[in-house]
């Protein structure tokens, strides 16, 4: 039937980011995991190896990834709270040095504004904030006034419940109104629903089916899918065997509207967004 697949229809502006060109609508694209921490629930930690750090960097860059995550802090539940001191010491080396090595743009997954600002002092560009800017009250004036991006992530954890849709976008407008307080600009946000951060298994998967009836936001929007428990569940596997059920929420993500993808396997995830895409997008041609 033609037109079974929607389209999303957008407007908003494009996104500058190091010397890219980050134009919303046009393709999907994909930010690459790294994770400075020894208990990633994902099982890639790499524990401070900031050559090791630089190493995946390097390969993500070659295997088509736009943008690199890099995190110190462990974000899985009951995981142990990292001092911020510690959290520091663990991102702000490998930023430094990755951004000596590669000129993709670099953003630090973190919730405290102290390291935020230490990690964009060394290079960061882009700051992924878990909690949309409502943990820590001095995030978003860090923000603006280093002019970085920012994705805000709704998140359900010690929320109320009503409806999968109706609270994420209650969520965004809180982090909206302070991100416009604080004089960040909105062309800079892009949004995250949060998929496996205080949602029950089945909640998680209605947030894929209903990610359309997020579309009237108008900003960019990123799922982070990759390698997630309620996958696991889905297909019984563990973490180390969910590739092909990453690649199917990946595949869903985009239909539902993702312009950013977050994932650990980016050889992969670049593949399938690029036939999600074509069907999506309609942006392929035959050579």
């Amino acid at each position: 039937m033609s037109g079974a697949v929607l389209s999303r229809v957008y407007r908003a502006p494009a996104l500058e980011l190091r010397g890219r060109s980050f134009t919303w609508g046009a393709r999907t694209y994909l930010m690459a995991i790294i994770n400075e921490t020894p208990d990633s629930f994902s099982g890639d930690g790499l524990g401070s190896d900031v050559e090791a750090a630089v190493a995946l960097a390097r390969r993500f860059e070659s295997e088509g990834a736009d943008i690199l995550d890099v995190g110190g802090e462990s974000s899985r539940p009951g995981a142990t709270p990292l001092a911020v001191e510690q959290e520091i010491e663990r991102v702000v080396p490998p930023i430094a040095a990755i951004r000596a090595a590669t000129t993709l743009p670099i953003s630090v997954d973190t919730c405290h504004a102290a390291v935020a600002e230490a990690a964009i002092e060394a290079g960061a560009n882009m700051v992924n904030d878990i909690w949309g800017l409502r943990h820590d009250p001095e995030m978003a004036s860090v923000i603006a006034r280093h002019g970085a991006a920012l994705v805000a992530m709704h998140n359900q954890r010690g929320r109320p419940f009503r409806d999968v849709a109706g609270d994420i976008r209650e969520g965004w407008q809180a982090t909206l109104h302070l991100a416009h307080r604080a004089g960040i600009d909105p062309v800079r946000v892009i949004l995250d629903p949060g998929f496996g951060f205080g949602w029950t298994p089945e909640q998680n998967l209605e947030m894929l089916r209903r990610l359309p009836e997020l579309w009237d936001m108008e900003m960019p929007l990123l799922a982070g899918t990759s390698r997630k428990s309620t996958l696991g569940l889905v297909i019984d596997a563990p973490v180390e065997d969910r590739l092909e059920a990453t690649a199917s929420s990946v595949a869903l993500s985009i239909a539902g509207g993702a312009d950013i993808v977050r994932v650990h396997d980016v050889r992969a995830m670049c593949r399938v967004a690029k036939v999600a895409d074509a069907v999506c997008r309609a942006n392929w041609r035959a050579p």
